[in-house]
């Protein structure tokens, strides 16, 4: 017996009013939350606690550990139950006789509260348990006190109140979601469940992570959610997460929202910040247990893991999540006794030498000895003769699948599915078909929404017959080769078979051991209620959470071996799914496999290459490939061209990638002449409201804005957004997509107020429709945080009222969503950083300005050609960081570089070159080069006034640096004039307490911010 807290002074009386006295609780480790719940009780009443978790080895004889249970303080209080009689495990003969010999003599040291209705042995009588089921928490105090002799009098208000106590067990917490039923076989791991207590309950908040980790089969799961039943009642919430895939982690962790009460949209992007935001904050729960079952990958989800004042436990075979806040529990495979202890639970028929024997033989690996067991207890079969089997092997070709399995699970598993064949041979149809979803949680219900006619004969049968179905699930449970518990369904669908928990090791042992012609036909049927349950609009976020459903399930049905064009049509659409919610790097992987498998099964010119190329090409740019884009691209054109002619419209569409591509690596002219083309062509084929003619207009306005052209891009951006309005509904992503371009357009103008009014209606569109975290969603939030910081709103502490934040911390919180969305080199996440550099710098900042800065420029170098625009703007911005810090001749080296660089990349009169030319002319005067200053801001403000207009903020800029160079130059009356002119042009344009019309009256010199660009 070991003791969880230290006996403290002597014995005292134990007489009904004594003020002092000592109770010693013993109990089952199962039974942890009655005693914890007790011991709070008591000693709220001055009483001195001891807790002993009762140990019952074999080797020892029950009377002994009870004898030496008498040594034990004070009043020995035993919290009767099931699990406290079966821990051995002890018969109840064994029981009665110990009973007898040691609590029999002396029955007034010991009491006890009965926790169970199940039968106990007959002399537990002797300690006179007193039930506390079925009842409340007052009415079971009452009884524990008036057992123990104790005054049950309430307590004054200021004693109770003085600590916040364990749950009441037989209570709920508030929040309990989609734990597993409570395994009623769990056996030992005490030591773990001590560790893993104790590493919890003393963490400082947002420390409390624990990962449980081991092979396959070794318990994981049902380690963590024993944890859960037995702890659960120290919590007011229990939420049980699927953490195999990134996009079932976010969808499920949302699911929570609405549970914790929380005020939110249906979009669980949405539900998952809001979700986090609450756990972090600990409201409106502070006392929060969070499971993340089966998280084997890491750095798929560790930023989404949960901070705050509640704990996380997380089961993964994969031990790196020690890198990641996270103290490491091993689960190893059982221990001789625990798994002695556990088959003769499992196995009541067994001696224990069988079960030592049979345990020897399975490696003492908890799931091989639960399936085993199982199906040996009814069974004839001697464990000597399965034993034989094992060793002599029922398969000839028995293979080590995995390092993850032992050799003997692949012999046993032939042996389970014999038995499985004999009993129920649907069960065995059944479980084949699972093995072509993915391991896990799996959607069997899709299988039963086929209509009937399009199932073979060997499984219509099974689908159709709901006693068929219903007797194949109880068999798969009885063997536990299946759990029932799922999130995604109802209870009652949960009962029903509607989804089923398939092990990853039982799942990769069955779908080996199939003939070749139920292989071929089960992934048939599973390749067809995957393509019946597409909800065929990928564009639509509403049905995301369906796409996210079924994408884990594409690999494991071998959807890319399909010729079936509703099958490759799924495949297209979660393509296109993974491109509109951001899940790019998914999506790549997906493209590259089936266009490597297509083009064997199909050819390389078949129809559904090309289709597919487009949509694999889209998600390479969309995570910054423009090179490998580029290539796949302009191979695809080239082909269309000369197969189908110019005027094809899978070649306009292809034309009108590589244009994209083209943009990515700065070919603006090219890409504007190609784009035009594309859009003339489209015109004329299909007319002006059509969606593809609308998508090549949007792409024209692009390749304008990117060469500086913002009038004219505005226009264009202007004339798509209205005719998307009417064409597609106001929240489809490409509308809101145009509005945020046409924001984008007026901000590049100079028209800030009229920009930031747009852009802030689109941003809370955008997060209604895509939900927070969506790529788009942050490009929207950062171009109304740019509004809002050109609108010279860069107050901290100003309050909006409109629930958004001002433009430093919105700039911050979209940077911090974007590196854990799309990775810290996406392009994007590169545009925003810049834009939090240049933030900072200005607001004092200046080592986050300058670290930020460094990255961006390293980053450029790495992933862009020498030559480009972007490497030139980002070093352009580190030289302004670097006259900060009083490195001024690097800083005039740097901007002059830049400016030659830009100058290259996009010609003199571009915008991005006047902003450089704008900051060199300061760089010059600063190093005292006055007359080279005067000269490069005169030309700088005749190529902008010609370029984008007199009264644009950068013109602006230009000429209020244009007149401190000529005070510069001493030529003060022109210098008053240029000034006064420009003034009055900033009052007029900008109003008069607009920070840059201020900085400009102070005579503060003006610079400029490279900006990167969407492409």
């Amino acid at each position: 017996m070991s003791g969880a807290r230290t006996p403290v002074g002597p014995t005292g009386p134990t007489e009904r009013g004594a003020t002092r006295q000592t109770v010693t609780i013993h109990f089952a480790g199962f039974n942890r939350a009655w005693a914890a719940w007790i011991g709070d009780r008591l000693e709220r009443r001055g009483q001195r606690v001891v807790y002993l978790r009762f140990e019952s080895p074999v080797d020892v004889p029950l009377a002994d550990l009870l004898q030496d249970l008498k040594l034990a303080e004070g009043r020995i209080l035993i919290v009767v139950s099931e699990w406290y009689f079966q821990l051995g495990p002890r018969t109840h003969e064994e029981w009665n006789e110990a009973l007898r010999e040691v609590v029999g003599p002396d029955p007034s040291r010991f009491a006890a509260v009965s926790v169970t209705t199940a039968t106990v042995p007959s002399a537990a009588a002797v300690l006179g348990p007193v039930s506390l089921t079925n009842m409340g928490a007052e009415e079971a105090e009452r009884r524990l006190l008036d057992r123990l002799d104790l005054p049950s009098e309430p307590l004054r208000e200021t004693v109770a109140a003085a600590r916040r106590g364990p749950r009441f067990p037989a209570s709920m917490p508030d929040v309990w979601g989609a734990v597993p039923r409570r395994n009623t076989r769990f056996t030992g791991r005490e030591d773990l469940f001590n560790d893993a207590y104790h590493l919890l309950s003393n963490a400082e908040s947002g420390a409390g992570v624990v990962t449980f980790h081991g092979m396959s089969g070794v318990g994981k799961t049902q380690l963590a959610a024993e944890y859960a039943h037995r702890f659960g009642s120290e919590y007011d919430v229990v939420w049980w997460v699927n953490a195999e895939k990134r996009v079932t982690y976010r969808r499920q962790l949302a699911e929570l929202a609405p549970k914790l009460g929380l005020k939110t949209g249906q979009e669980y992007g949405e539900r998952l910040r809001t979700v986090r935001d609450s756990l972090r904050r600990g409201e409106p729960y502070s006392r929060w247990l969070l499971i993340l079952d089966g998280a084997d990958e890491p750095d798929q989800i560790w930023d989404l893991v949960p901070t705050g004042p509640g704990h996380v436990i997380i089961t993964s075979r994969n031990p790196e999540w020690n890198e990641h806040n996270s103290r490491l529990l091993e689960v190893k495979v059982y221990s001789r006794d625990e798994s002695v202890a556990f088959i003769r639970r499992r196995a009541p028929r067994l001696t224990e030498a069988e079960a030592d024997r049979l345990a020897h033989a399975l490696e003492d690996l908890p799931l091989l000895l639960d399936q085993t067991a199982g199906w040996l207890n009814d069974s004839a079969m001697s464990v000597e003769e399965y034993i034989g089997l094992l060793d002599s092997g029922v398969d000839s070709d028995v293979v080590k699948v995995s390092a993850d399995f032992p050799m003997a699970f692949q012999t046993a598993w032939s042996i389970l599915l014999n038995k499985l064949r004999e009993t129920v041979p649907e069960s065995v149809d059944l479980l084949r078909l699972c093995t072509f979803f993915a391991p896990g949680f799996i959607p069997v219900r899709l299988l039963r929404e086929m209509p009937g006619d399009e199932l073979p004969e060997q499984l219509a049968r099974l689908l159709n017959d709901p006693l068929l179905w219903n007797k194949a699930i109880n068999q798969l449970r009885t063997y536990s080769v299946v759990r029932l518990e799922s999130h995604e369904v109802s209870e009652e669908s949960v009962t029903s078979g509607e989804s089923l928990y398939l092990h990853r090791m039982v799942h990769q042992i069955v779908r080996k051991d199939m003939p070749e012609r139920d292989r071929r036909e089960f992934m048939d049927v599973v390749r067809a209620a995957l393509a019946a349950a597409d909800p065929r609009r990928a564009t639509d976020p509403d049905l995301w959470p369906g796409y996210a459903e079924l994408t884990p399930h594409l690999k494991h049905a071998d959807v890319l071996q399909s010729k079936d064009p509703q099958v490759q049509r799924l495949v297209f659409n979660c393509l296109r799914y993974m491109y509109f919610s951001g899940e790019y790097r998914a999506g790549i992987k997906l493209g590259e496999r089936a266009l490597a498998a297509w083009c064997t099964l199909l050819g390389e010119s078949h129809a559904r290459i090309w289709e597919l190329t487009y949509h694999y090409t889209n998600l390479l740019r969309a995570d910054g490939d423009y090179v490998r884009s580029e290539a796949l691209g302009r191979s695809a054109v080239d082909r269309l061209r000369e197969e189908r002619g110019p005027q094809d419209l899978e070649h306009l569409r292809a034309a009108a990638g590589l244009a994209a591509d083209l943009r990515g690596l700065a070919r603006y002219d090219e890409a504007l002449e190609m784009s035009q083309w594309v859009l003339a062509a489209y015109r004329e084929l299909l007319g002006d409201q059509d969606s593809r003619t609308l998508n090549a207009q949007n792409n024209l306005a692009v390749s304008l804005r990117l060469l500086g052209w913002y009038k004219e891009a505005l226009d264009v951006d202007k004339e798509t957004m209205e005719a998307r309005r009417q064409l597609l509904r106001a929240r489809h992503p490409w509308t809101l997509s145009s509005e945020h371009s046409y924001a984008t357009d007026l901000r590049m103008l100079g028209h800030y107020a009229e920009a930031e009014s747009i852009q802030r209606k689109n941003v809370h569109e955008v997060v209604r429709a895509m939900g927070p975290d969506n790529p788009s969603t942050l490009r929207a939030e950062y171009n109304l945080a740019m509004c809002r910081y050109r609108m010279g709103d860069r107050d901290r502490s100003r309050d909006r009222g409109d629930g958004l934040q001002e433009p430093g911390s919105l700039l911050a919180s979209v940077l911090e969503r974007g590196e854990r969305v799309l990775g810290e080199t996406h392009p994007w996440t590169l545009m925003f950083a810049t834009a939090q550099s240049c933030y900072a710098r200005e607001h004092g900042d200046i080592d986050q300005a300058r670290q930020l800065s460094e990255a961006v420029v390293a980053r450029y170098e790495v992933m862009l050609a020498e030559g480009h625009p972007f490497i030139a703007g980002a070093r352009a911005n580190q030289a302004l960081i670097l006259r900060n810090v009083g490195e001024r001749e690097y800083s005039h080296v740097l901007t002059e570089q830049a400016l030659a660089e830009m100058a290259r990349a996009v010609g003199e009169t571009h915008p991005w070159t006047l902003g450089c030319a704008l900051n060199t002319s300061a760089l010059r005067n600063l190093v005292g080069d006055v007359e080279g200053a005067a000269q490069l801001s005169g030309d700088t403000v005749t190529r902008a006034g010609e370029w984008l207009g007199r009264t644009h903020p950068l013109t602006l800029s230009a000429r209020v640096a244009h007149a401190a160079d000529l005070r510069g130059l001493r030529d003060r009356l022109q210098a008053e004039k240029v000034e006064q002119e420009a003034l009055s042009d900033l009052d007029a344009t900008l109003g008069s307490t607009h920070t840059h019309t201020v900085s400009a009256r102070s005579r503060n010199r003006p610079y400029w911010d490279f900006e990167p660009q969407t492409i």
